[in-house]
């Protein structure tokens, strides 16, 4: 399923019948439907070993799948893995089956199991790689979280670049309630008021050391990601302006899309129409040029000498955007 429509979703993109933008939707439709279906699967296989989770006297308790990144931002490329956290809802109690394990077991177990689905190597290939240093605590935190200690962690553990994360965060497979409750969350986390100052001095420091460790053109070339003047430079301008300015315009929050964030930002008159024009230009060149190299099997680098106008703007407004002030 997945190689058949990923496939036809590449013959348009080659052929110039759909847009980049739309590419990306498609991309990321395709995999939200997979997500679907491998919790349903997996679902299933835990209930039938050890029953459905019960909370007495509650509702019994959901599981979600959130997507960051990418997938979150509706912008999935060809060959992009997922970038995925996994929340259930409260309740201490157990599953109802002949072998009962205790409810938050059965979770991590049910994340265990979708990751295996997702990642395991068959004659057709593997369907996503999945990146979880996302979670609440990173790579030491536990799988799955229930959604009070997620919120509990957003607000008084989480680091800014968490807070980042959170801009291309949204609910993306399973129970709508606990989506629901996600939503909350984010929309809380990303609405509080910050100093510009200090959050300007996390997200410059965030970026120079993403930059000193992933940056891997050779001379001679630019980095179409990492590179100066870049797809994340244009990232990071963004989501320090939902940080800095959704308190005051929660509207900020609506969307987890780049480029419709940049037409938000314009809208509410905290970056000049033809900034946020520049940048969705050379965003969507950028991506354009990555997703022609990832189709032939090349890395997202280009020759020096390519996107010279839009690096160097693409800069300048970093340097202005990026004061502080």
């Amino acid at each position: 399923f997945k190689q058949a429509n990923v496939l036809r979703v590449a013959a348009a993109d080659i052929m110039e019948v759909i847009p980049l933008m739309v590419v990306s939707d498609h991309l990321s439709w395709i995999a939200e439907v997979i997500l679907e279906q491998v919790q349903s699967l997996a679902w299933r296989q835990l209930v039938s070993r050890y029953g459905r989770p019960v909370a007495q006297g509650q509702e019994p308790p959901g599981f979600a799948i959130i997507a960051y990144g990418k997938l979150g931002g509706l912008e999935l490329s060809y060959g992009s893995d997922l970038d995925l956290v996994f929340l259930h809802g409260e309740g201490g109690g157990t599953t109802d089956g002949a072998k009962p394990v205790e409810n938050a077991v059965f979770f991590a177990r049910l994340a265990q199991r979708i990751i295996h689905l997702l990642t395991t190597l068959t004659p057709s290939g593997v369907l996503y790689e999945v990146d979880l240093r996302l979670r609440p605590s990173g790579a030491s935190g536990l799988l799955v979280s229930n959604t009070t200690a997620y919120a509990i962690y957003q607000r008084e553990e989480a680091w800014t670049w968490e807070h980042q994360a959170l801009v291309r965060a949204r609910a993306v497979a399973g129970d709508r309630r606990i989506a629901r409750c996600f939503e909350a969350i984010r929309e809380e986390i990303l609405t509080r008021p910050r100093e510009r100052g200090p959050l300007c001095r996390d997200v410059i420091e965030m970026r120079e050391r993403m930059r000193a460790s992933l940056l891997k053109a050779p001379p001679g070339f630019f980095d179409l990601k990492q590179g100066q003047g870049g797809i994340v430079d244009i990232e990071f301008m963004v989501q320090y302006g939902v940080l800095a300015w959704a308190s005051h315009h929660p509207g900020l929050c609506r969307y987890t899309d780049n480029i419709r964030l940049l037409a938000l930002l314009a809208e509410a008159g905290l970056m000049a129409e033809a900034d946020a024009l520049l940048l969705s230009d050379a965003y969507r060149a950028y991506r354009a040029a990555a997703h022609r190299l990832t189709l032939r099997g090349q890395p997202a680098v280009v020759a020096d000498s390519e996107f010279t106008d839009y690096r160097a703007r693409v800069t300048g407004m970093w340097r202005a955007w990026m004061s502080g002030d």
